[in-house]
């Protein structure tokens, strides 16, 4: 898994409108007979224009959306630039439920019917592999060629998540990736690597009102798989490699493992660390009760917040720490895909490429505070003004660190074994080694299957 370091460069239907126009003239009446005259010279008759009925106006092209809920009018507005682009293409936008589970069994249900009545779609980060395989979505290689496609100016894990068996399946929409909250008036420089933060996490701990020198999710659920990818890619490990084999019993993955364990079982972080999720996590934090965190972008807003944060104007944001391959994030957000089976590939396309290209990210950063996998979208001025993280260049360089987890169809069950060892190994039942030892057979068994 290669890192990215720094920057590469951050419900509206409309009416379908058929109009068939046609017009003839009535034939020519011939003149009544005359008496018979002797023939005379005449002058033939001017050849008459023939009459051409105007062409019917094109027929527009529906495409169906499908999204979670959007609270902000982002899609509203992305829909309305597409179509005043696109005169000849009307965009419907189907909500889906806010439970992304949900959402993925409906998908499900309708693509395994081979279903057409959606075109373009949101997958979460972890969903295409597996829609890939199930030949739910059509590939983007060859659109992405003729349009000439730029990848390089994504953010590569954003791409890296959308692309399987060595085809790109989907486009990057949004991202949110790790990062590191911390007390800015507490703390003179944000620590550049995980052991500059464990000295300073012990220097603090108990000091200024800190009952803690640091808060991270360590519960036994996905939020430990994500914290877990960003240790293992910090000191060069990889669950998968390219080619989706399991390589996860590797030296970089066992020392990142180490470290995550050094950080769990030290006293600077609380006794039940084990039992936090992102909640506990930003709770503890807003009441100022740590100089670090690590959480989402979420967590900026929330200490903003009069109403529920002690430390407003007191938090500033870095990358996460480094080892010795340098910083990682774990990569979430959202994708957009085409649906296989859609009717209209081509016009499925137009509407992909300008939601997830310069404009509509654009347009999702500004109106719906969505941020940018398109890293030229962090230098609009537009952008930056729609929110101070925008703007903010360790924002930026935190998320364009950002690695995906494990791109495979299996994904739930690899996430399960992760969840189930590294919590044995944080909780001392095991050593690093064992745990990816372990993690390695399991995952090859579930390969295989």
């Amino acid at each position: 898994m290669k890192l990215l370091k720094g920057l590469t460069s951050v419900g509206l239907t409309f009416s379908m409108l058929f109009s068939l126009a046609a017009c003839s003239s009535a034939p020519q009446q011939s003149a009544p007979a005359a008496a018979p005259q002797q023939p005379a010279a005449q002058t033939p008759a001017p050849a008459e224009t023939p009459k051409t009925e105007p062409a019917p106006a094109a027929e527009k092209v529906k495409l169906v959306y499908a999204r979670g809920k959007d609270s902000t009018d982002s899609t509203k507005k992305l829909v309305e630039a597409f179509t005043a682009a696109h005169p000849d293409i009307e965009v419907e936008i189907r909500e889906m439920p806010s439970d992304t589970g949900q959402s993925h069994d409906q998908y499900v249900t309708m693509f395994s019917a081979q279903s057409s009545e959606i075109d373009v779609f949101d997958l979460d980060v972890i969903w295409p592999a597996e829609f890939a395989q199930a030949g739910y979505l059509l590939p983007l290689d060859r659109l992405m060629e003729q349009d000439n496609i730029d990848t390089g100016k994504y953010i590569k894990g954003a791409m890296d998540a959308g692309n399987f068996g060595g085809q790109q399946w989907t486009m990057p929409k949004f991202i949110d990736a790790g990062l590191l909250f911390y007390r800015k008036d507490m703390v003179k420089e944000a620590p550049k690597t995980w052991d500059d933060l464990i000295k300073q996490a012990k220097a603090l701990n108990g000091k200024d009102g800190f009952k803690f020198g640091y808060l991270m999710q360590a519960k036994q659920y996905e939020g430990l798989v994500c914290n877990f990818v960003e240790f293992s890619a910090a000191y060069g490990g990889k669950i998968l490699d390219e080619q989706g084999n399991v390589a996860v019993n590797n030296p970089g993955t066992i020392k990142g493992l180490q470290k995550m364990m050094e950080i769990v079982k030290s006293d600077f972080v609380p006794k039940n660390i084990t039992t936090f999720t992102e909640t506990e996590s930003h709770t503890t934090f807003l009441e100022g009760q740590s100089p670090f965190v690590r959480n989402w972008p979420y967590q900026f807003a929330m200490a903003q917040d009069q109403t529920q944060s002690k430390i407003v104007d007191k938090v500033a944001i870095a990358p996460l720490p480094a080892g010795d391959a340098g910083s990682a994030a774990a990569l979430g957000g959202w994708m957009g895909g085409i649906n296989k089976f859609t009717k209209h590939p081509k016009e499925a396309w137009e509407f992909l490429k300008f939601m997830t290209g310069p404009e509509g990210q654009k347009i999702s950063a500004v109106h719906g505070g969505l941020a940018p996998t398109y890293l030229p979208a962090y230098d609009e001025a537009d952008v930056q003004k729609a929110s101070p993280l925008f703007a903010n260049k360790d924002f930026v360089d935190g998320v364009s660190a950002a690695v995906s987890r494990p791109t495979t169809p299996i994904y739930p069950k690899i996430s399960e074994v992760i969840q189930i060892e590294v919590s044995k190994a944080l909780a001392g039942q095991q050593t690093a080694e064992q745990a990816a030892k372990s993690m390695e057979t399991q995952m090859n068994a579930l390969m295989k299957k």
